[in-house]
Formats: structure tokens, C-alpha cells, sequence
């Protein structure tokens, strides 16, 4: 198998699934970022054919340091071109995608288009080009399998159900960190990060306080599902603890439960159809006494919204939502933006972009470049 992401926390969570699960996987490719030191702590691990990292200046000393500890003959590559050099030049038969950001489409299009079995854990491929990675995906035979907690539990709702007999989907939300934060004008970095349920990167932990991260599963679930946006709901349930709910025609309801651990939702498509033996004790169902529902503010969180606006629109929406999110975030993280602009940046974006059909990747890739740039010429004014 090859990790695309290895040093993330969705790549260090596979990582330790398949250490645990000892000689029945064997890991052949990593791409990581620009977190080298671990990178190569995991290549003397794993021992890989190939690596890659982010910057082409890091590629010599990865190649120095791996050579000392006896593995000259791994190939180091750079790189969006060197994560697609992973994705493409092995055989694994599993490839997992967590790179965070737009950076991850590439790669993934390289595994799908290469018929493997993909698990996906990035949203950014299926969000931006969704139409392209199901095309290719029904060219090659590849299998895409979710890795995301929350499409993960669909995935499991749905196992052998007749999809004409799928009603909706119900993904839950924590509420993230600010959800009874009174004062959202003046959040605070810090604030934003402090996400109650889960650890994550800062990106995805600021996604999360937005409620753009739900946006964004709200796109990715129609792709990997083909259920029509409409069908797709989000509730908040803040214990975290039911993480996707699967609704039929005659009325029934499946949920899936599980703590909130990357892992499972990782072992799960790493060994589909099958189930790998996890270290964790049940969940004490008389402990947790009670699990909480509500209906999501779209008052105080509109960046809920725009999965199911993006979709209404169609064609390059999803690649400008994406590119103009990741620009704000960054600016917010770098203490140059406002919180409340976030959302409100993004929406602008969306308003000022010609949709056009999203047929093909230079056509998103340009929409990707237009919303970056049109959003930094608008940071002035906020």
C-alpha cells in the first residue's frame, strides 16, 4: 500500500493500523510534507521503494539520511509531480489519500486513474472535481473507499442495502469549538483550534469551527454516494459519538457509533470487507446515558450552507468554495483575517464566479487559481 500524506494525523493513524496489524500489510510508497524528520523516521520503519516530499530544497538531505540508515536505494522524489510519482509508480493495489488541501487532487486522480483501491480521508479531490474522480474511477474499475469518520459510518449503513432504497443521509457535526461561544466577532485563533471532540490539523480544526468542514462532506457525500444534495442533511450531536445515519424508504433508521478515533474508519477500508481487531474497549452505552440531537444555525454558522449551494450551482463551484476556503483560512491562522470574514470571503467568491462544467482538470485547476487570486484581492478591504 501507498500513504499519500504520511505525516499527517490521518497518515500517522494508517501508519499505526498497519504496524499493529503486522506482516498482512506492506507499505511501498510515502508522500509527506514538510515534516522530513518523520518522513524518514517512517521510511527506516517501513522501508518504501519510494518517497516524496513537499519541497525540492528537503530532497537531498531525505536522500543523505536514508542512505545512513542503509536504504540508498529508495527513490526520493519532490513535489506535487513526486506525490504523483507515488501514487502512480508502485503497485499497490491500496492507496490512501490524506494530503490536506487542493494539493491532494492530483495524486488522487493518479491512484484512480491507475485502478486502485482508493481510500479517500481528503475532501478536496471529490469536492473540487467530484464529477472528474467518479468518471475515471468507473474508467479504470477503481474501488474509491471513504475514509472520513462520518462518510466511513454511511459507507457502513449502507453496506448491502439496495441503493433504491436509500431515503437520506444524515451526517453529524460536534458543533465544533465555538459552537456556545456567545461572541463570534471576536474569536480568537486559539478558540478556533480548540476543536471538543477531535484532534486534527490546524486547516481541518478551523474547518471545523466554521462548520465549512461539514459544508464540504455535505459535496463529498453526494460523489461517493450519488445521493442528491436535498437527501443530504446535517444534525449536530455533540458528544461525537453516532457519526453518520443512514435513512430508508420504509422509515428505518441506521446509525453508526464508534469513539472518536481515526483509526476505525482507517481499518475499515484498509481491510473492507473485513474488520480488523482494534485494542479499544466498547462503548459503555449506560456511561454515556444519553446522546443529544439539534438542528444547526445557519444564523450563526452560514458556511453550512454552501455545500448544498455549490452543488445547486454544479460545474467549477466546488473548486472555487475550496481554493477561496483555503486562502481565508490561511489568512485567519496567519492572524490577517477576521473569523467572521471567512465565510464571508468565500461567499463572495462564489458570487462573483462564472460557473462553467467542470469537465476536465485544467478547466479546474484555472477556477482553482482565479478564486485564490480573487480572494487576496479582496483581503484589503476586511
Amino acid at each position: 500500500m501507498t500513504i499519500l500524506g504520511s505525516t499527517g494525523s490521518v497518515g500517522r493513524s494508517a501508519l499505526a493500523v498497519i504496524a499493529d496489524a503486522g506482516a498482512d500489510f506492506d507499505v511501498v510508497g510515502l508522500a509527506a510534507g514538510k515534516n522530513t524528520e518523520l518522513l524518514v523516521e517512517q521510511a527506516i520503519r517501513h522501508r518504501p521503494q519510494i518517497v516524496a516530499v513537499q519541497r525540492e530544497s528537503d530532497r537531498s538531505a531525505v536522500v543523505e539520511r536514508l542512505a545512513a540508515a542503509d536504504l540508498a536505494d529508495v527513490e526520493v522524489v519532490a513535489g506535487v509531480a513526486g506525490a504523483q510519482a507515488v501514487a502512480a509508480a508502485t503497485d499497490a493495489d491500496w492507496v490512501l489519500t490524506a494530503m490536506v488541501g487542493a494539493v491532494g487532487l492530483q495524486p488522487t486522480l493518479t491512484a484512480i486513474r491507475r485502478g486502485a483501491t482508493v481510500a479517500i480521508a481528503n475532501k478536496e479531490p471529490l469536492v473540487m472535481a467530484g464529477a472528474l474522480c467518479t468518471a475515471e474511477a468507473r474508467r479504470s474499475g477503481a474501488t474509491v473507499i471513504p475514509v472520513d469518520s462520518e462518510h466511513s459510518g454511511l459507507f457502513q449503513c449502507i453496506a448491502g442495502s439496495d441503493r433504491g432504497d436509500l431515503q437520506r443521509l444524515v451526517l453529524t457535526c460536534s458543533g465544533g469549538p465555538l459552537r456556545a461561544v456567545a461572541d463570534l466577532d471576536r474569536v480568537t485563533v486559539e478558540q478556533a483550534l480548540a476543536h471538543p471532540v477531535w484532534s486534527m490539523g490546524k486547516k481541518i480544526s478551523i474547518d471545523s469551527a466554521t462548520l465549512v468542514n461539514k459544508a464540504l462532506e455535505v459535496i463529498e457525500a453526494h460523489w461517493l454516494f450519488g445521493v442528491e444534495g436535498e437527501r443530504i442533511e446535517v444534525v449536530i450531536h455533540p458528544e461525537g459519538i453516532v457519526h453518520a445515519l443512514v435513512g430508508f424508504r420504509d422509515g428505518a433508521l441506521l446509525a453508526q457509533l464508534s469513539a472518536p478515533d481515526m483509526r476505525l474508519p482507517i481499518a475499515y477500508a484498509l481491510a473492507h470487507p473485513r474488520r480488523l481487531p482494534l485494542d479499544d474497549s466498547p462503548i459503555d452505552l449506560a456511561a454515556l446515558g444519553a446522546l443529544s440531537f439539534a438542528a444547526p444555525d445557519l444564523q450563526r454558522f452560514p458556511g453550512l450552507a454552501l455545500g448544498h449551494r455549490v452543488l445547486a450551482d454544479g460545474g467549477t463551484a466546488g473548486a472555487v468554495l475550496n481554493a477561496a476556503n483555503e486562502v481565508a483560512v490561511e489568512r485567519f491562522l496567519a492572524g490577517e483575517l477576521p473569523y467572521r470574514k471567512i465565510v464571508a470571503l468565500i461567499e463572495r467568491a462564489l458570487d462573483a464566479h462564472r460557473v462553467v462544467p467542470a469537465t476536465d482538470l485544467d478547466t479546474i485547476l484555472a477556477a482553482d487559481s482565479w478564486a485564490r487570486a480573487f480572494v487576496r484581492s479582496q483581503l484589503a478591504g476586511c
